[in-house]
């Protein structure tokens, strides 16, 4: 495998890849009942997360500022809550919830698309990554062996798994040809909960995750939202508030509160910062109420 035996020895019970197949009592129940369940998972690392309570969250790997943050802060305290968050290791959204889950000191499952050897694993920046989930006490899994390299069809594939493990698909950031998409539409078809987090309309990569939302797909501001739906909140979490350390936020604040009414165009040009980044960041203020959308876009302050 490559990992650092040392660091398994000390942080893991196991240290070798274990063959689960449906016949097992370890498979997970929830993803035998999907219509295509794999022959056989590639478990590395704690195998007694397949039966926790997961929840999937997923995205574009081009995340904005405003998705990483979203990513963050609802990873985070649906982990903190003894929620096990299930992603695909990819960059962007997916990596933001891993890392989320690390640092509240939970629980996470990385789904992969190719085998779970350190030379399989796609992108090779993210092995330090697979590395840190199991030290932690997370688990990597595959249908892949070892030796399988990721193909344009093995990732699509794999989503049914990210789908198929969880109790509902949390939706990030994703444009109108998305994988997470694809993720979202297993769900469906999997009966379970799909959640997505909106975005500006004006963002190209909020366009999936918007449009799942008019199709029926429920809107989450944080993860509150998700755990009342599962009666499950166990902690208290911290309402959402602003945070206006983001130099972008308060540029555009700083603009709007002298200026008045201000179209995005020029708050773009006048904070500095190029667009898909003022874009970002009037997504999130937006997101707590702290300007609003007055049509044509233009702006305004509420505060």
């Amino acid at each position: 495998m490559g990992f650092p035996s040392i660091l398994y020895a000390v942080c893991m019970p196991h240290t070798e890849i274990i063959t689960i197949r449906p016949d097992d009592d370890r498979y997970p129940e929830l993803l035998k009942r999907i219509a295509d369940p794999p022959a056989q998972l590639y478990c590395l690392g704690n195998i007694t997360l397949l039966n926790s309570f997961c929840v999937g969250v997923v995205g574009t790997r081009k995340a904005s500022d405003y998705g990483r943050q979203a990513t963050a802060d609802i990873a985070g305290q649906l982990a903190q809550n003894g929620v096990t968050i299930v992603s695909g290791l990819a960059t962007g959204i997916d990596s933001v919830a891993h890392r989320a889950a690390l640092d509240a000191k939970g629980n996470t499952i990385a789904v992969f698309g190719t085998g779970l050897a350190d030379d399989d694993i796609f992108p090779v920046d993210n092995v330090r990554l697979a590395h840190e989930i199991v030290a932690a006490g997370g688990l990597l899994i595959s249908e892949y062996e070892e030796g399988v390299h990721g193909q344009p069809w093995t990732f699509p594939m794999r989503n049914r798994i990210i789908s198929g493990l969880s109790r509902g698909i949390v939706v990030v950031e994703a444009d109108k040809k998305s994988g997470s998409l694809i993720t979202a539409k297993a769900a469906l078809d999997q009966d379970r909960d799909v959640f997505a987090v909106p975005g500006s309309i004006y963002w190209p990569r909020s366009v999936g995750s918007n449009w799942l939302i008019q199709q029926g797909a429920r809107p989450v501001l944080c993860a509150a939202d998700i755990l009342e739906s599962y009666k499950m909140r166990q902690i208290p979490l911290p309402e959402a508030a602003l945070s206006t350390s983001d130099p972008v936020q308060e540029s555009i604040l700083a603009l709007l509160r002298q200026n008045g009414p201000t179209h995005l165009d020029t708050l773009a040009s006048q904070t500095g910062f190029d667009t898909p980044r003022t874009m970002a960041a009037i997504a999130m203020l937006e997101l707590f109420s702290a300007i609003q959308h007055m049509g044509g876009g233009i702006y305004k302050t509420t505060q």
